[in-house]
């Protein structure tokens, strides 16, 4: 099935369901979590385990996973959220992404559940105090709010660098589709490009498990912290309640 036909038959299918999974669903307003200028209308609600093809189509319909909640947006006022995927068969990797992988064949990755362990909530902290430092995050909330989950099977991609805990990608994973949830790291190890190494570990792992689809969450052009993620190409955007490979990225390296 060509991704064309693909993404038909999981609009398809998810018209069938949402009338029934709509009526648990809820608007919730909050400051923006992105800092930009608007409120943020959250349509959201909370889930008991859900079936992998289910989750599949929430994630082909532009959802994304919060704990025990499955969410788009519905801010009035702005659509600066664009949801963003990678078809892993497709990818070709251009010369940064090439050097970042050699920068990094000395770090081991192990895969493991996921674990609000002293080490990782340690780390996580960390990155949150340097990257959000007028907030009041702790890595521990993260944890229990955030990553941990009863809805989806989902996984840790650590890295270690001679042992040392140097990032952690939060995944949900199912039979076709790979959903990144989060990835933090210790900032003094920022020169190694951490954040894109993590996608190409993504990558390479959605090929050794036949995984298709690999979704990266939101991308927002204003945000610069998210400008790595365009780099992948080709990659796709889901606008107007499509997917659409962002023509002004292809051929670029």
């Amino acid at each position: 099935m060509s991704s064309s036909l693909y993404d038909i038959q999981c609009a398809h299918e998810f018209e069938l369901i949402k009338p029934r999974l709509d009526q648990f669903f809820a608007e919730m307003a909050v400051d923006c979590p992105y800092n930009l200028p608007h409120d943020a209308i959250f349509y959201q609600a909370l889930f008991s385990p859900v079936a992998d093809r289910v989750m599949e189509l929430f994630l082909a319909s532009g959802y994304r996973r919060n704990g025990n909640c499955i969410y788009t947006m519905h801010c009035s006022d702005c659509i600066s959220c664009i949801p963003i995927r990678l078809h892993v068969r497709e990818m070709v990797l251009n010369r940064n992404q090439r050097r970042v992988l050699k920068k990094n064949r000395d770090v081991d990755v192990e895969f493991a559940p996921i674990e609000a362990t002293a080490e990782n909530i340690s780390l996580c902290e960390t990155f949150l105090k340097d990257r959000y430092p007028h907030k009041n995050n702790d890595g521990r909330s993260y944890y229990e709010g955030f990553f941990l989950n009863k809805i989806v099977q989902g996984m840790e991609v650590r890295y270690r660098l001679d042992g040392r805990l140097i990032g952690n990608g939060i995944v949900d994973i199912g039979e076709n589709w790979m959903n990144a949830v989060y990835f933090y790291f210790d900032p003094a190890d920022g020169k190694r490009s951490p954040g894109i190494f993590n996608i190409l570990t993504l990558i390479d792992t959605c090929l050794k498990l036949d995984i298709a689809y690999l979704y990266l969450g939101y991308y927002l052009k204003e945000v610069p912290a998210m400008s790595y993620k365009d780099r992948f190409n080709p990659h796709y955007l889901f606008v107007n309640e499509m997917w659409q490979e962002d023509e002004s990225k292809k051929n670029k390296s």
